[in-house]
């Protein structure tokens, strides 16, 4: 610059008619400048001027001409904490390693304040020395300057260039592996440390995700692996113990990395744990992982969220475990195996609108389940026969037809009427059934001929209900029904033969049935006295 000109400058910066004048003109000396004597001078005499503007453009220009002589007073500036602290710091960071080291000292020796005002500058630096000095902010005592020199950092980096960032990164390292870092430095060390990206750090972030680390170090180093993938057994079954755990912010960090980790039948079996975490969003994201692994082991294991008490938890499993083979399988054996009645219910109706998707085989073993209940008179058998009607009602018919003849056959009547009867509560049920209720009643009737015995049997009230379909041949089933007895038949006849029109008709035809049976019993005897009684002959 002209002699000339810088002296028209300095002229201006003293005796300028007015501060912006004069502030203008100092901008002008720090942008074009030089490190001239009078210069240097000038600037240095403005910093006592009583214009808060004028010092502050005097101290930025100092900083801009790199005047290592206005280190001592800059240092006072940012000492005092006044306006002129942020300007002060920025222009010592660009004196070099020296004015960076020493903002640094003054960092030890002020209030926490002040501290994390100047942290927040020098992490604006553009130098790797400022960076360093700030990141020493990360080690302090105090808390809130932990903080403050974190956030800093964390904002700036991507301004930083790759010089920047490598010196900072080897600061934060080195520092991490140091002993005895308080929790809550190391934690922000390593906030840092994952905004620079630095690869040569992974291995350092998932040292610290389990104990003995303090759970705000392991937090912070779950969220800076968030990008990254457990390739090893070794580091997925470290996740899913983070998962399984109940802090919320160290389950958070673990499940948005085991989000892109795939379940299959070799790694399933470690899943399963997130099944008994004490969080349920946990045990919710580890039932939508398993969900369709064809293992029935996890099948299993899924089953004992049905029991919990989070309705929605409850009801993704179900949906979960219905979707695939081993899931209803694993469903269907907890009916079997369940001793409330009221959870059979529950399971039956769940598994019905998917009956018809589980295998074949599974229907014996639920109908012997059902068969073995019902026998006992035990009230699970009824869930269980629903679930079989909504599988296939025609094959549980003819199940239960197979089971009352063969019971009947052996002469097992009062089991065999219970099976009767459960066919008969089938609207659909056909007349031949009906007959097979009605004659296998009789074997059980007491055979009481009194009135009011005969009108409360229910045999007797079967065969009235048959004898109003015209269609069905009712006495030729009767007759080749070899295995009713003659005094089955007479107690048969007998009440019908008291009754008027077709059902006395049918009365009349079974009481000489008894009698072409057994002509000279005594029991046809009666049969021909009832008949001539209802004049009948």
């Amino acid at each position: 610059m002209a002699d000339a000109t810088l002296s028209k400058l300095l002229h201006l910066v003293s005796d300028g008619e007015s501060t912006e004048i004069r502030r203008s003109a100092l901008k002008v000396l720090g942008t074009v400048g030089t490190k001239d004597g009078k210069v240097v001078k000038t600037l240095l005499e403005t910093l006592s001027d009583p214009e808060d503007a004028l010092r502050i453009a005097a101290i930025e220009s100092l900083g801009e001409l790199q005047i290592d002589d206005a280190l001592k007073p800059l240092e006072e500036f940012v000492r005092k904490g006044g306006a002129e602290l942020e300007p002060a710091v920025h222009a010592a960071s660009l004196l070099g390693a020296k004015g960076a080291n020493r903002m640094g000292k003054i960092m030890n020796e002020v209030s926490p304040s002040v501290k994390s005002r100047i942290a927040a500058i020098l992490a604006k630096s553009n130098t790797g020395n400022a960076l360093v000095v700030t990141a020493h902010g990360l080690l302090d005592e105090d808390p809130r300057v932990i903080d403050n020199t974190a956030r800093s950092l964390a904002m700036e980096v991507p301004g930083y260039t790759p010089t920047q960032r490598h010196a900072l990164a080897k600061y934060l390292i080195e520092s991490l592996s140091a002993k005895k870092v308080p929790p809550k430095s190391e934690a922000a060390l390593l906030r840092v440390l994952s905004a620079l990206h630095e690869a040569k750090a992974e291995d350092l972030f998932w040292s610290r995700i389990l104990p003995p680390h303090a759970n705000e170090v392991r937090a912070a180093a779950l969220h800076a692996l968030s990008d990254a993938e457990p390739n090893t057994e070794k580091r997925l079954q470290a996740l899913l113990a983070c998962a399984a755990e109940r802090d919320f912010s160290i389950v958070a960090g673990a499940l948005m990395l085991l989000k892109k980790v795939a379940v299959g039948g070799k790694n399933s079996k470690h899943w399963v744990k997130l099944l008994e975490a004490p969080d349920v969003a946990t045990r919710r994201f580890a039932v939508e992982k398993l969900k369709g692994v064809e293992n029935a082991d996890v099948a299993r294991a899924m089953l004992g969220e049905l029991r919990h008490p989070d309705r929605n938890l409850r009801e993704d499993t179900l949906k979960a475990l219905l979707g695939y083979d081993a899931g209803r399988t694993a469903v269907l054996e907890e009916m079997l195996d369940a001793d409330e009645i009221d959870r059979v219910w529950f399971l039956a109706r769940a598994l019905a609108p998917v009956s018809k998707n589980l295998k074949t085989p599974l229907r014996t073993k639920v109908f012997t389940h059902a068969a073995k209940y019902h026998d006992a008179d035990d009230r699970r058998a009824a869930p269980l026969l629903f679930f079989l009607r909504e599988m296939d009602h025609t094959w549980l018919r003819d199940q239960l037809e197979a089971k009352a003849q063969d019971l009947r056959k052996k002469k097992k009547y009062p089991a065999a009427i219970g099976y009767y009867r459960l066919l008969a509560q089938d609207p659909a049920c056909g007349e031949e059934t009906r007959f097979e209720l009605a004659a296998t009643g009789l074997k059980e009737s007491a055979h009481n001929l009194a009135p009011d015995h005969r009108n409360s049997d229910p045999s007797l009230n079967q065969f009235t209900r048959l004898l109003q379909n015209p269609a069905f041949d009712l006495i030729g089933h009767v007759n080749k029904a070899k295995w009713l007895d003659a005094d089955d038949l007479l107690y048969l006849g007998f009440h019908f033969a008291e009754q008027t029109h077709r059902a006395q008709e049918f009365g009349k035809h079974v009481l000489e049935m008894v009698v072409k049976r057994l002509p000279k019993s005594d029991v046809a005897k009666q049969a021909k006295r009832k008949l001539k009684s209802e004049a009948l002959l």
